[in-house]
């Protein structure tokens, strides 16, 4: 089968590559490869009854599939340069905004509307955060929330389906580029060649970027790691914050090792959740905007960046020792009182049961100090110490802390400012880039890309 464009995974990137590219010529032949299952057959067992923990699936439907692990996020799309991913350092910092707008004016026009867009400009926090050592990121957030963005997804994939040829559950085994010129897709004993060729595969595609790019001897460079915790508590704590900025992005700077420590997806009265990348348990949040299906919690990461520098160069690698260190400790994630924390001793069933925080994961209670280091433990504990200024409550011995949360990152493919690597219509974008780590930085990288091409391909055709 010949293609004019393939692009592979149907994350974020992806998606909204093959929206805009039929958007510039309808006339494109478009075909999308796809590990996991279309949006509607993604079911995670998880029920909380029979099935209360992660069973280690093939293919993980949190994290592959139609939407990718951005499906069942909690739907934010933060507008913002200030965090998110470095796509300005490529494309510049006013386009890669106004790709962010457009992104978010598509999604309003597929079932989005109605949502509210949150904005940390001109809010009194600023200065509360600033008072107490603490920084407060700038941006706009459009909170869509896991079931809006559930059906946002499911009408861009209806606009979708029957002008794309998408091939789901069909991982993409190698990728070879052509003597001639474009590209050829390997997956079960067969193959397609495109012109144009896009891998979008996210953060759980890592490991197969990282064998594409050694294979094709495309240059690449190691990026970071974050690790830390997700923190659990009572959403009136955090109200007063959640309730005009939804999300805020917090960085702490630590007195002891000077690292920065922040607060990653807060989640407003929603829920925590495991996470399944290669294999590896970890936790993760999302929370609802219908009312009727929100918690009396909200939670949020903690999480320190470790950047590596030679000779050592798997980051990804360290930050599944310490996952897999969980998973051996507690079968899975560990869930730990701040009190039994601080206690130096691990947190009991019984010990939980009697708190005032009801955990919305079923967790194994544990302790996280004989799974975290030492330095990241530390900061962690002074972050929330620092939060307590600003969140009184946020340090109180019920508070609960589920570990281990990681964000793996793709090593940084080396792309050029249209996102494209050493060959000729090879494409990286999105998380598998190393380039984004956010669903509005993702898919602003697939629109860029696509218009890209269709210029191009126009062009050509004259």
């Amino acid at each position: 089968m010949n293609y004019d464009v393939i692009i592979i995974g149907a994350g974020p990137g992806g998606i909204f590559s093959a929206y805009e590219l039929l958007q510039k010529d309808s006339s494109l032949s478009i075909a999308v490869f796809e590990a996991g299952s279309p949006l509607e057959k993604r079911r995670c067992p998880i029920d909380g009854k029979k099935i209360k923990t992660c069973i280690k699936c093939k293919t993980c439907a949190i994290m592959s599939g139609f939407g990718g692990a951005g499906a069942f996020s909690d739907g934010k799309y933060n507008i913002t340069n200030d965090f998110g991913g470095t796509l300005y350092e490529h494309i510049g910092k006013a386009a890669a905004l106004e790709l962010m707008h457009y992104v978010d004016s598509i999604n309003l026009s597929h079932g989005g509307e109605g949502t509210k867009l949150y904005s940390t400009a001109g809010t009194r926090f600023k200065k509360l955060c600033l008072q107490n050592k603490l920084n407060l990121l700038n941006a706009s957030v459009r909170h869509l929330g896991t079931d809006v963005n559930y059906v946002v997804l499911g009408h861009l994939y209806d606009e979708l389906k029957d002008r794309v040829n998408f091939f789901f559950n069909t991982p993409v085994d190698s990728l070879d580029v052509l003597n001639g010129s474009g590209f050829r897709v390997h997956y079960k004993d067969t193959f397609a060649d495109c012109r144009k060729c896009i891998v979008s595969v996210g953060r759980s595609g890592s490991k197969w970027m990282e064998q594409v790019c050694r294979r094709l001897d495309i240059p690449t460079k190691s990026n970071r790691v974050d690790l830390g915790v997700r923190v659990e508590l009572p959403a009136v704590i955090f109200s007063h914050l959640t309730d005009e900025l939804y999300e805020s992005k917090i960085v702490y700077r630590t007195e002891k090792f000077e690292d920065n420590v922040r607060t990653f997806c807060m989640n407003p009265n929603g829920f925590v959740v495991n996470e399944n990348t290669n294999g590896i348990v970890t936790a993760n949040g999302h929370s609802y905007d219908s009312p009727s299906m929100q918690t009396e919690n909200t939670n949020f990461a903690l999480l320190v960046s470790k950047h590596f520098s030679d000779p050592f160069k798997d980051s990804n690698g360290y930050g599944e020792s310490i996952a897999r260190l969980s998973n051996m400790l507690g079968g899975g994630v560990i869930v730990q009182r701040f009190g039994d924390l601080v206690r130096g001793r691990r947190s009991t069933v019984t010990r939980i049961e009697e708190g005032l925080v009801r955990p919305t994961l079923a967790a194994t209670p544990g302790d996280l100090s004989l799974v975290l280091p030492k330095r990241i433990l530390d900061g962690i504990i002074e972050m929330i110490y620092a939060l307590d200024k600003i969140a009184p409550g946020t340090a109180n011995d019920d508070t609960l802390l589920y570990g281990v949360e990681v964000k793996f990152y793709n090593m940084e493919v080396e792309i050029d400012e249209n996102l494209q690597t050493r060959y000729d219509g090879l494409y990286v974008i999105g998380d598998g880039s190393g380039v984004t780590h956010s669903l509005s930085h993702a898919s602003a990288s697939g629109v860029y890309v696509a218009r890209h091409i269709a210029d191009g391909l126009a062009r050509r055709s004259e």
